[in-house]
């Protein structure tokens, strides 16, 4: 196991009906800005009981922003910060899902950077967001309340954006982007589409897989977790596609997709996030939904890259899917291949893609999205640093023809 530190300062309020705990969480005398997407926080009644939670004391002034986009886009979230400087913010509530979150860190921790005019400077924010936010030292303070459970955003200080216009999708990270906490009533998920419930189970196991699929360093109490997380989600996926009133099966699947990236998997291991960068051009360039790339990308990346995973590729048939092969009855390669057939199935039990064709897509998808990976930096993916441009193209290729 590497050495490691780890820190996570997110207060998690987990339960039915704990919105009405707003009311203690934000400081009494804030001037706060409510941020959400496109409209099915007010058509739940969300947004409403979010407003009477944080009007039943304290003295806070309230503001609202919605329209943050399912992949959240850099002029918009400029536009929130322009209005958390008008309105002299001091706490934004993000109330929504991982893009809204996402987006609602981008704000907290850009929007002092102001032109004279006292607006955001698209050029000082484009600059903070290509060097992932690094260097930012303050922020307004923020709090989450969650309404999908997928991307892990509401316990983790990163996030990713959307710029259509240079069709970029860039991730950022940075402490202050930290929530001072983040609510998880698994009720609010009982609204969702089936769609949205089985995009974030995908998005879920692969922020797992991406910190798992590596090498081993001994590091057993993280790799018994991941695996733990990853057939927690593919019993409960299976579970909710199966019976999506059950509230128990909802409940452990918010709280998985929370510790999938709460940071604490990751601690002390190599990571390997080859397949949310390729994932992020074909969203960027054609808008599939994130988690929906993460399933087209995954299956070939493991076959593309088997020897170089192959002890964990072998750990993860025997103890994700209990391919025993004690008597080595089989070779090395076919336990291998049944683990991916497994994978892809259980993807398409779930109704997702696996492959170019699922997403109408064809080999003439592979070279912008080369040309995308190459001006965004992305030459040395992987836990070697060894995924250059030629290994990324073979992944696309297998992704292709599958």
């Amino acid at each position: 196991m590497k050495n490691f530190q780890y820190y996570n300062p997110v207060r998690i309020v987990f339960g039915e009906g704990q919105i009405r705990q707003l009311a203690d969480l934000v400081p009494a005398n804030a001037r706060v800005l409510i941020t959400y997407g496109g409209g099915s926080a007010k058509r739940t009644g969300t947004l409403d009981e979010v407003k009477t939670a944080l009007n039943s004391n304290g003295n806070r002034e309230i503001f609202e922003f919605g329209g943050i986009e399912p992949n959240p886009e850099f002029t918009t979230l400029l536009k929130a910060a322009d209005m958390a400087n008008v309105q002299n913010i001091d706490f934004i509530l993000a109330v929504g899902g991982g893009s809204v979150i996402d987006g609602s860190k981008f704000v907290a921790l850009v929007s002092h950077l102001k032109e004279e005019d006292g607006t955001v400077s698209r050029d000082k924010a484009w600059d903070a967001l290509t060097s992932s936010c690094k260097d930012i030292d303050s922020a307004v303070d923020l709090g989450t309340v969650l309404t999908i459970p997928a991307t892990g955003s509401e316990m983790n200080a990163g996030g990713v954006i959307n710029y259509s216009e240079r069709h970029a999708k860039l991730s950022f990270g940075n402490p202050l982007a930290y929530p001072k906490f983040s609510i998880l009533d698994p009720i609010k998920t009982l609204t969702l589409p089936e769609r949205q419930v089985m995009n974030g189970i995908a998005d879920a196991f692969v922020h797992v897989m991406e910190q798992y699929l590596t090498y081993p360093v001994n590091a057993k109490v993280q790799d018994a977790f991941a695996e733990s997380l990853l057939r927690i989600l593919i019993t409960e996926g299976k579970a909710v596609k199966q019976n999506p009133e059950d509230l128990e099966v909802r409940k452990n699947i918010m709280w998985t997709a929370t510790m999938a990236l709460n940071g604490l998997i990751g601690t002390g291991v190599p990571q390997d996030w080859t397949t949310h960068m390729i994932g992020h051009e074909l969203t960027s360039l054609h808008g599939i939904d994130h988690a929906r790339t993460l399933t087209i990308v995954l299956p070939s990346l493991m076959r593309e890259l088997k020897d170089s995973k192959k002890e964990k590729l072998l750990q993860y048939a025997r103890n994700v899917w209990d391919i025993n092969n004690d008597n080595n009855q089989f070779t090395d390669d076919d336990v291998i291949e049944t683990a991916i057939a497994y994978t892809e199935d259980f993807f398409k039990a779930l109704e997702l893609p696996i492959n170019f064709a699922d997403a109408d897509l064809d080999e003439s998808a592979i070279e912008p999205i080369i040309k995308q990976l190459e001006a965004h930096g992305m030459t040395e993916l992987g836990e070697h640093k060894a995924n250059d441009l030629q290994v990324s193209r073979r992944i696309l290729q297998r992704a292709a023809k599958a």
